[in-house]
């Protein structure tokens, strides 16, 4: 047993106390820590009402995961007092960063941080009496844990200093506010984004589109720098989120291909403004497909309505009718008759691998009349309808198109 008495006593507090735990201590610790971040996990989740988001896995997973970092860096410090703080500063920066992004005071960070602290010292100090450790360990354990929880809680009120001085303003803070409210289930009524849209100076459009982006390490949750200042910007679910205004006029989501150049981000379907949760939506789940992605490594956009395959394999509809609106416009613009006659034609192509006289066989028509309404779709068109690459992207689309403008399944 490690003889602590023997140690020289400070006549003063330290302000590093895990310095007088002698190393050999962590060995102990150490193995403990899985046990120990599920208890405090639970105890913050119990204690603290704004943090028990269980309905969100996700969520969950990431104060987990931050609740680990921190207790394996406490345990790190006791094994070499001069172990590098640079990682876990950066990490309770951006979280007391996006406290701020968000709207969100510290108070309910701060008392998750005392009720993991605590959780954590009533555990080590059970085990240190279990493992009959000598008594002054306790008092030293409990000093470095209330030190150190002193020092994330400076790094994420620097933070959120940092944040709340780039937010500051009136006009500022309700652009912020006019995000909350467009991003907001169930959406704010129209009323009220006309009213919060004209006291924040921003001209509010028809159509939208809602791009976020990953985090970057070491930016401080900070965006992007020199983005248009017609976007709205701010944080959702700890991804930097904009959105972006008439995203269907020349130029459209492209014109911010410099400012995102290095950032792996998505874009999420054109949409009416009152639907700005779906675009939202697909955007998240599109970005959540870029690990996987060839085009988003290095950094790059990707756009919801060029994955479809992979999207609809996880989720419903709404992406798709949004999509099929935007590629098939053509079709919507020769009327609904003729643009469903010519609908089924390209489908029943698509099936038969474009042979007119197995198409016609199943549209119960002339096969010349087949390859007439086929080159008029040609020229509609400002892309391949053969292209093979497009061939099942089309064949999703099609169906949907035809669902959305007859109400009839072909």
């Amino acid at each position: 047993m490690t003889e602590l008495a023997d140690r020289p006593a400070a006549d003063d507090l330290s302000d590093q106390p895990w310095r007088d735990i002698p190393r050999e201590e962590a060995d102990w610790i150490r193995p403990h820590l899985p046990a120990l971040g599920d208890a405090m996990v639970e105890g913050v989740l119990r204690h603290v009402p704004e943090y028990a988001r269980l309905e969100d896995p996700v969520y969950v997973e990431v104060v987990r995961k931050t609740i680990a970092r921190g207790m394996e860096h406490f345990v790190r410090l006791i094994a070499d007092p001069d172990a590098s703080w640079k990682e876990l500063h950066q990490l309770y920066f951006d979280i007391g960063y996006g406290e701020a992004v968000e709207g969100r005071g510290l108070e309910h960070f701060q008392n998750a941080l005392r009720v993991a602290s605590r959780t954590a010292w009533r555990y080590l100090a059970r085990e240190a009496d279990r493992l009959k450790k000598h008594r002054d360990l306790a008092i030293r354990l409990t000093e470095a844990n209330f030190a150190y929880l002193d020092l994330l809680a400076s790094a994420a009120a620097q933070g959120y200093a940092r944040a709340r001085e780039k937010a500051a303003g009136e006009r500022e803070q309700r652009r912020a506010r006019l995000l909350g409210l467009l991003l907001s289930d169930p959406p704010a009524p129209r009323d009220v984004l006309v009213e919060q849209a004209a006291l924040a100076g921003w001209p509010l459009p028809e159509r939208i589109a809602v791009i976020v982006l990953d985090t970057r390490p070491g930016h401080g949750g900070e965006g992007p720098r020199g983005l248009p200042p017609a976007l709205l910007s701010g944080l959702d679910r700890g991804r930097t989120c904009l959105v972006v205004p008439d995203p269907d006029r020349p130029g459209g989501i492209d014109r911010l291909t410099a400012p995102l150049r290095d950032w792996t981000g998505a874009a999420g379907p054109s949409v009416p403004l009152e639907q700005a949760g779906v675009s939202l939506h697909w955007a998240h789940r599109t970005l959540d497909l870029a690990p996987d992605c060839p085009k988003a490594r290095g950094g790059g956009l990707l756009h919801a309505d060029r994955h479809l395959p992979e999207l609809l394999l996880q989720e419903g509809r709404t992406l798709a009718e949004a999509a099929a609106r935007r590629r098939l416009a053509p079709l919507a613009d020769a009327g609904p008759h003729r643009g469903a006659r010519l609908a089924r034609t390209l489908l029943e192509c698509l099936k038969h691998g474009f042979n007119a006289t197995d198409a016609a066989d199943a549209l119960r028509v002339h096969p010349q009349t087949v390859r007439y309404r086929m080159a008029q779709l040609h020229e509609m068109f400002d892309f391949d309808i053969e292209d093979p690459e497009l061939r099942l992207e089309l064949m999703l689309l099609l169906p949907v198109w035809l669902l959305d403008a007859d109400g009839e399944r072909p």
